[in-house]
């Protein structure tokens, strides 16, 4: 990575914070909002995110591919302006099938322009120092739920929740999709003059990691932690607010978790170089464990909630980069667009299933019982992650 390519780093960086904030936290942010204006029900409501991620992770493995064949800048921006568009179109629905509709094809853009796409544009295009750049990447678009969650609560009760909609469709359409066209442009334009192959290594042999006992443990691993984090991410309001918490104190803590992503990753790069990335990788699954824990512990004492919003947003934070590099590590590099997008669609229908799923467990035992389970998930998360990785030689970051 040269010093040249920071701008184009910093460009990708804004335009992850802009189509994160507008789109996946979009639907969190504005969830109380919805269920005041429609009047229906959780599951109904959640249901709809359900459908956008599940259409998210049927993308993946094609976007992978794509991008394995040189046409990524294409595929990130277009995919984003489809989202910004659609974002628009969701201000003006009125009935629940149009609600639905309007998540599925915004399910379809974030599947070719959030993280799991752009970082394997990056690691393809980049090379070894990837790393570098994504950390910087998620650096910034760590406070992408930050701006997300007051924007939307703060239009909203000043406007509508429609209103709110339009803001961000506007912020991705006019600022994300531009930053990313320039900077995807830059990667895969210098890529394409230090390479002297017309297609990657490996390229027809892109089915192989499917018979990996190490790439299914993966995808287990990261799944089950994905549900956990799916599941608070999506219900924080209103479990904040049947644990006591008012709106104002909700929405502050939900708002946090983004910053403390952040926090979590610059002690990464403080601190990377004396560890091997399956410990940093283990250590995340125990700190998102221990996160739920202190959020079970929050209805009794209050306090506790800060320790959750620490570990949670911290620990997942981590973990965004973690993923890539320890699938680089355990899967190897070639192909690997194709491997991250198979490895993407287990992982994103976890949480296209988790809003859904902590709905209907709501129904039938609240929020005390959606923490355990949920629990649990973090735990079996860590098992198999472990398992996947302990005859890995260790490697630093």
């Amino acid at each position: 990575m040269h010093r040249t390519d920071t701008w184009a780093i910093a460009a990708i960086a804004v335009a992850q914070t802009l189509i994160w904030c507008g789109t996946f936290y979009a639907f969190p942010a504005l969830f109380v909002h919805f269920e005041a204006d429609f009047g229906w029900s959780k599951p109904a409501l959640t249901g709809a995110l359900t459908l956008a991620i599940v259409a998210s992770a049927l993308v993946s493995p094609l976007v992978g591919r794509l991008i394995d064949r040189g046409i990524g800048p294409l595929v990130l921006t277009g995919s984003i302006l489809l989202g910004g568009l659609t974002m628009l179109t969701l201000s003006q629905v009125q009935t629940l099938w149009q609600f639905y509709l309007a998540w599925a094809v915004i399910g379809i853009a974030m599947g070719g322009g959030l993280y799991e796409p752009t970082f394997a544009f990056m690691t393809r295009a980049i090379g070894p120092t990837a790393t570098r750049a994504i950390t910087l990447v998620t650096l910034v678009a760590g406070f992408a739920g930050t701006l997300s969650f007051p924007l939307g609560h703060y239009v909203s009760e000043a406007a509508s929740w429609r209103v709110a909609a339009m803001t961000y469709a506007g912020l991705i359409i006019l600022i994300a999709a531009p930053l990313m066209w320039l900077g995807a442009r830059h990667f895969e334009t210098g890529f394409r003059r230090t390479t002297t192959s017309s297609a990657p290594e490996g390229l027809h042999h892109g089915s192989a990691h499917l018979r990996s006992a190490t790439f299914w443990l993966l995808a287990a691993g990261f799944t089950l932690i994905a549900i956990n984090h799916g599941v608070i991410l999506n219900h924080i309001l209103p479990l904040l607010r049947e644990r006591g918490f008012d709106a104002s104190s909700a929405v502050f803590a939900a708002s946090m978790i983004g910053p403390m992503q952040v926090v979590g990753r610059i002690a990464m790069m403080l601190t990377a170089h004396r560890t091997s990335n399956r410990a940093i990788v283990l250590a995340c699954f125990s700190g998102i464990t221990l996160a739920t824990l202190a959020l079970i512990a929050a209805a009794a004492v209050p306090p506790f909630v800060a320790g959750f919003v620490l570990l949670q947003g911290a620990c997942f934070g981590v973990m965004s980069i973690a993923k890539p590099a320890i699938t680089r590590e355990s899967m190897g590099a070639t192909n690997f667009g194709a491997v991250a997008g198979a490895l993407a669609a287990p992982y994103l229908l976890g949480i296209a299933v988790a809003p859904f799923f902590g709905s209907l467990v709501w129904e039938f035992g609240g929020y005390d019982t959606v923490l355990i389970i949920i629990l649990l998930a973090a735990i079996a998360g860590g098992v198999c992650v472990y398992l996947a990785t302990r005859r890995m030689a260790p490697r630093r970051t």
